[in-house]
């Protein structure tokens, strides 16, 4: 986010994106400034509460209204045709109320989750970064574990098992929620090496997502690792979580950019994930280590969970309150 000395416009607004990514609507609350790819709005707010218009305006694909050729773009004759339904202002006032809760939850969850990671990240660098000699490797503590090579053919929509592929990764957690599938036949005899379970760290190991890493939510379901994704496997107590923490450090990212390979797209082996420099193996300093941050860990993956429940309650509701199917009471 940049910042500007003056505001354009100092009331609520929806700010709707006039070319790039059109789905990326804001709702502002603050003066505020905004670029020329992007339109901002005046709202009657006789006629609409203005949070309602927000989650009214986010149940529609503008994909579909699409006018550029080379980039995607929206123009305002095109957003002024658009239809939307206009409860009367008490009830929109009610669903705006119901929808920011659940928001509110989820952003305090991910915000809560940011400060564990903040502390555990103050506490590697305290005892590995700080007060530490690198002398060693990252091979010390993980293996890792590249994916396997599943086929384009065998993925579908819906199936047995999930396939993390890179496009899931995130600095923060993995989405298990948007991957592909195949079929139980795919996956019965292959090496459980290539299996997810809960509270693994998975790193991209290539193009523009290399080096994101993050970790696996509490999950009952049966999901496993595509080629260029890798999976830190510990060799010690502890070890995935100081790998963890390791190569998500300034030095650690630092390391993945220096050791890319490729021309026309970068990337790294799991051999040049592991030669990463670091601190010599100590059991005694990496068992205390963990000993305190597995329960922020921990905390992490149930505030995952919770933050996944909310989130489908709220997208489940949003687009039943927003039709009229489902009407909230005075």
């Amino acid at each position: 986010m940049r910042f500007a000395d003056k505001s354009i416009y100092a009331d609520e607004s929806i700010l709707i994106p006039r070319k790039g990514s059109l789905n990326n609507l804001f709702y502002k609350n603050e003066p505020f400034w905004t670029v020329d790819t992007m339109f901002y709005t005046k709202i009657n707010k006789h006629k609409v509460y203005p949070k309602f218009l927000f989650y009214q305006l986010t149940t529609i694909d503008y994909s579909n209204l699409n006018v550029g050729s080379a980039v995607p773009s929206l123009t305002v004759p095109v957003l002024n045709e658009i239809d939307i339904l206009l409860p009367p202002l008490p009830e929109q006032i009610q669903i705006a109320s119901i929808l920011s809760s659940l928001d509110d939850k989820i952003d305090l969850l991910q915000r809560q989750n940011k400060t564990l990671e903040q502390l555990a990240e103050t506490l590697f660098r305290q005892w590995f970064v700080e007060e530490a000699e690198w002398k060693g490797n990252l091979s010390e503590y993980v293996k890792v574990q590249g994916g396997y090579a599943f086929k384009s053919k065998d993925f579908k929509e819906i199936g047995f098992a999930g396939i993390i592929k890179i496009t899931n990764i995130s600095m923060e957690f993995i989405d298990i929620n948007k991957s592909d599938f195949v079929d139980e036949t795919v996956v019965e005899n292959l090496d459980k090496r290539f299996k997810i379970k809960s509270g693994d760290f998975l790193i991209a190991m290539t193009g523009a997502e290399i080096g994101k890493i993050g970790i696996v939510e509490k999950t009952e379901k049966e999901i496993w690792v595509n080629q260029r994704v890798g999976k830190l496997e510990p060799k010690i107590p502890y070890g995935n979580i100081i790998g963890y923490l390791a190569l998500k450090s300034r030095e650690g990212q630092d390391h993945i950019i220096n050791a890319c390979s490729g021309s026309a797209q970068e990337n790294i082996s799991t051999n040049g994930i592991e030669e990463m420099v670091f601190a010599s193996y100590n059991s005694e300093k990496a068992n205390s280590f963990g000993r305190l941050s597995q329960p922020f860990f921990d905390k992490i993956i149930f505030n995952l969970n919770q933050i996944r429940t909310l989130t489908q309650l709220r997208d489940n509701l949003l687009p039943k309150l927003m039709s009229g199917e489902v009407r909230v009471k005075n």
